[in-house]
């Protein structure tokens, strides 16, 4: 969750470098560093523009980023893509709210991770997410 955000926040990328700040309980990657002599950027394999810009649903934005922010979302989800090759996604929420209670906000997710799924299923993305991933995909009208 990020209490900041206005929106719900498809992030594409996880960043190596550039963490400054140590977690609740003090932690603090060395050097600021997730993964030393690790690409600086990892992308994710699920197009989250492409989801992004198909998902709609009322009240509710979406928005696409390329920065989860240098903390502790950015660093799990770089260790995430760079151990799953790719094959990881990361939703940052905004709280919940009068205007985006729970039910709103699990009808949202549900359409994107559909979509996410839908996109993970096109012939480009099939190869790569079979040979890296456990994750399942479930069969066309299931």
């Amino acid at each position: 969750m990020d209490t900041a955000a206005k929106a719900i926040i498809l992030e594409q990328s996880g960043k190596n470098q550039g963490y400054r700040d140590a977690d609740i309980r003090g932690f603090w990657p060395e050097g600021g560093v997730c993964l030393p002599g690790s690409p600086d950027v990892l992308e994710s394999g699920v197009c989250m523009k492409a989801v992004c810009k198909r998902v709609a649903v009322e009240g509710v934005d979406v928005i696409f980023s390329r920065d989860a922010g240098r903390y502790v979302c950015d660093y799990t989800y770089y260790l995430s893509l760079h151990h799953g090759k790719g094959c990881a996604a990361l939703i940052h929420v905004p709280p919940l709210s009068r205007g985006l209670p729970a039910s709103l906000l699990g009808r949202a997710l549900r359409v994107i991770i559909q979509e996410m799924l839908e996109e993970v299923g096109k012939p480009k993305h099939k190869a790569q997410f079979k040979e890296n991933s456990t994750m399942v995909l479930p069969a066309k009208g299931n």
